[in-house]
Parts: C-alpha cells; structure tokens; sequence
C-alpha cells in the first residue's frame, strides 16, 4: 500500500486528463479535477502531480514537448512513489478514428440527397483497420515509458491503466453510435489491440496492469450505465460533451480500480 503524503504522478492522454468532466483545472490540457488521478489522491491522501494531458501521444511522455508543456517524464523524481499511464490510443487515432468515422457518416446523411455516390465517397475517407506494426509500436512505446519511468522513480509503483471501452455487447450499430455494421467491429478490434498492447508492456517490465477495458465491457456506450461519452455535434457550450471518452461514473470506476489494486 502506498503511504499516506506520498508523491503521486498521473501520466497520459484524454482518458486519463478527463476533458468535460467539471471542473476543468488545467484548460489546455483539458485535465478536469475529478479525472481518476485526483479521486485517488483525495481518497488515499496522496500528494498528486497530474501531468496528463488531452491529445498527447506516448512521444509526448517520453521526449516530446506539447503545446507549452515538457514531456510528462520530466514530473518524475525519486521520491515519486505512484505512478499511474494511461496513453498510446493517440498514437493509433484510436479515438480519433472513431470520431472522423461518425462525423463522416453524419454528415453523408444529408448528402444522399445529392446521391448515393457522394454520400458513399464521404464515408470512405476513414481507413478503420491498423497493422500488427502499428500495435506492436505502441506496446514497445509503453514499453520504454515504463522503463524510463522506473530509471527516473526506482522505488514507485508502477500502474499502466489502460482504456475504458467505447464499445461493447450492448453498443448497436446506426444506432448508438453512427457507424454501420462493417465499421463498428474495426473500432473494436482496434481497443482489443490497443488492451493487447497495454498487457504486453505490463508482462514486459513488472508493471501491474489495470485492465479498466475489461471490467467496462458492460459499461460500453447503449448499456444500462455508460461509464463513457456517446456522439455529438454539439460542442460542451451548446449543450454537447465531449464524445467518445470517459463520463464521471467511468472516472470514478477507474479510480475504484487502481486502489482496489493498491489494496490488494
């Protein structure tokens, strides 16, 4: 277990920064003051360096500067004793895919009254399907987060937390989410690869992995209880949200998650 006042830093992109869930602390990086990081420091009284930040991919942990912000490696020190990771969806335009797919296809609605052709072209500028290379990438990218992250912090524990599902059982297709029955399976063949990626990095170096895309396979967008976002248009200050990433409940399960692997 990690003592109480100990140094905790929280590394990663959107689903780890949790952009539209109030209150937003950190603007540019969308990072809000209830994302997973700042439940588990509150309920463990630790003392939290949230350095995620929407959009970064696993460059941006290691050696690459994001807007004005250095690279997320630099928070750590050698009294760190958490560390939590949750990145590399960026670097397969995971959620990005799934984005530009639904906005295609929203919009090839009304363009079918030009004709079936146009409206066909529109919804084909997405490529759904990435390469064994393009995953092995990330878990080798993962792979050297963790072990830099250890170099700089040896005593922390190490935590790489992976995705919270999009889709799951319960997510229909045209229905829930605005891809049809060929495309919505490509997106999760791509969080299967990206999970995949996660737990080979995790069995690579030592580091305990939290496996929040199995334990919110339930809780995928069209269930009961979505621990995650669905699709809009409408942007946050028009009455929108930020589609297609993590809710409060989906933030508070994952914390749920790592101090129950903490405890443990």
């Amino acid at each position: 277990m990690i003592a109480s006042g100990s140094r905790y830093a929280a590394l990663g992109s959107s689903f780890a920064a949790g952009p539209g869930i109030s209150p937003i602390v950190e603007p540019p990086a969308g990072r809000s003051g209830r994302n997973y990081a700042h439940l588990v420091a509150s309920e463990l009284d630790l003392d939290l360096v949230d350095v995620s930040y929407s959009g970064a991919t696993t460059a941006h942990l290691l050696d690459t500067r994001q807007d004005d912000a250095p690279p997320q490696l630099d928070a750590l020190t050698p009294d760190t004793a958490l560390i939590t990771i949750t990145c590399g969806g960026n670097d397969l335009e995971y959620v990005g895919t799934f984005l530009r797919g639904s906005f295609l296809n929203t919009i090839a609605k009304p363009a079918t009254i030009l004709g079936r052709r146009v409206a066909n072209r529109i919804r084909a500028r997405v490529s759904y399907l990435k390469d064994d290379a393009s995953y092995q990438a990330v878990t080798d990218s993962l792979t050297t987060v963790v072990e830099r992250a250890r170099e700089r912090s040896p005593e922390a524990r190490i935590l790489l937390v992976d995705y919270l599902s999009l889709v799951g059982p319960a997510t229909r297709p045209r229905l829930d989410v605005p891809l049809n029955e060929e495309q919505l399976p490509s997106i999760a063949m791509m969080a299967d690869g990206l999970a995949a990626a996660f737990a080979k990095a995790a069995a690579a170096t030592g580091a305990d992995l939290v496996a929040a895309s199995a334990a919110s396979r339930d809780h995928a967008i069209g269930s009961a209880e979505p621990w995650t976002t669905g699709f809009t248009m409408l942007p946050p200050n028009l009455g929108g949200f930020v589609p297609y990433h993590p809710n409060a409940a989906g933030m508070r399960a994952v914390a749920d998650l790592i101090v129950a692997a903490l405890r443990s």
